[in-house]
């Protein structure tokens, strides 16, 4: 016959491996969080960070580029129209293309930013797996009580803080230029 006490210890072990089961799944999870990317010897979050640095640092050239073959072409384009000989006019068509063509090489920028976009989506899709499967793991009730605790004191941000959200994205609420106009008036 068992006895209450071997009862409790079989429970008691039942719970205590249930406990190193979660232990141990939770730590494989963040593991593969922090493993380094299969391109390279840094973590998905290092990567995201320079992949994001790229993006600003190559549209701030091409915007850069494109301003200033801009410029060119509107130089030219003057240039063009106080010329009267057929050379210098030609000379002048010759260099107006060529600013054309650098202002539209500056254009390409798009395609790289594309690329490293993609890159970043994809290190944040396999973040967003390992949350989720760590929500599965400790529970989306309990977590949800915290973030509904954690939005509660997020509204209440001052100054700058509240202020600091981004640009909205498609779909979102937008202040409209008319509000923006209002607050001037």
């Amino acid at each position: 016959m068992t006895g209450f006490r071997d009862i409790d210890e079989e429970r008691l072990r039942g719970e205590v491996q249930g406990l190193f089961q979660y232990i141990q799944r939770f730590r494989e999870e963040i593991a593969q969080m922090v493993q380094p990317d299969a391109d390279s010897e840094k973590t998905q979050f290092e990567n995201i960070s320079e992949q994001l640095d790229a993006i600003i640092g190559a549209t701030e050239k091409a915007t850069h580029q494109i301003l200033e073959g801009m410029e060119q072409i509107g130089d030219i384009t003057e240039k063009i129209r106080g010329a009267t000989d057929p050379e210098e006019v030609t000379a002048l068509c010759d260099a107006l293309e060529g600013a054309a063509m650098h202002t539209m090489e500056a254009c390409t920028f798009q395609d790289i930013t594309g690329q490293r976009v993609t890159k970043i989506v994809r290190s944040m899709q396999f973040v967003e797996e390992r949350v989720d499967r760590m929500l599965d793991i400790w529970g989306r009730e309990e977590v949800q009580s915290l973030a509904e605790d954690y939005s509660d004191q997020s509204k209440k941000r001052t100054g700058d803080a509240a202020l600091l959200n981004g640009p909205a994205l498609e779909g979102e609420q937008q202040i409209s230029q008319a509000d923006i106009d209002a607050l001037f008036d």
